[in-house]
């Protein structure tokens, strides 16, 4: 089903978490929520590295997200029947892809689906056509899914509509990991271009301050 298809069904069963709510990564981590956290890190990403899940990207290949170690990564959760914020913010990272120019190609990019019912490789392969085509889509079987979306501190909700679809409400936000796997920064829903390329930057630089 093409992507602009997709967005005519889905625009009128999409009931979003709001404006405040989408960039709920960023309040976790980067916002005032995270102010005055009981714990420094409880509200922070595990290491990529500590993550042993493996998934099945939109080629049929089997992903275990810990090895994604050795190169800075961008990661986004999202599905594709998603009717504004996910395809808004695959337009961003192609657009944020194309100005870091061949820097870019050292880099990690996923969406990782918050829904595995409808996303299957096959799924994905198709809607990620629309994108850059360094954009990796990741899925895998509910239980998989759940346990990552726990390691990385985000959320994901499946809302029933009243006729009998569904949509999933869930954490907006890019999330940065440096090269050897340790959590770098968030890029909030609808962050300015401006600031959104140097946060990637700085987490691919090799030597950290």
């Amino acid at each position: 089903m093409s992507l602009s298809r997709r967005l005519v069904l889905g625009a009128g069963a999409v009931t979003a978490l709001g404006a405040g709510a989408l960039g709920l990564g960023w309040w976790q981590v980067d916002g005032p929520g995270a102010a005055q956290p009981a714990s420094p890190t409880r509200n922070l990403p595990r290491p990529l590295g500590e993550m042993d899940v493996t998934l099945t990207d939109h080629r049929g290949r089997r992903v275990t997200i810990s090895d994604w170690v050795g190169r800075p990564s961008l990661v986004f959760f999202g599905f594709t029947w998603c009717p504004d914020v996910c395809p808004t913010t695959l337009s961003d990272i192609s657009l944020w892809l194309e100005e870091l120019g061949p820097d870019a190609d050292r880099l990690n990019v996923a969406l990782i689906s918050v829904d595995p019912e409808r996303d299957t490789p096959e799924v994905l392969a198709d809607y990620l056509g629309y994108f850059d085509p360094r954009i990796v889509g990741v899925t895998g079987e509910p239980g998989e899914v759940a346990r990552i979306l726990g390691d990385f501190r985000a959320k994901a909700e499946r809302i029933e509509d009243v006729n009998g679809d569904y949509t999933m409400n869930h954490t907006a936000g890019v999330f940065l990991f440096r090269a050897d796997g340790s959590f770098g920064s968030i890029i909030d829903f609808h962050e300015d271009r401006r600031f959104a390329v140097p946060k990637i930057r700085r987490a691919m630089k090799k030597e950290q301050p």
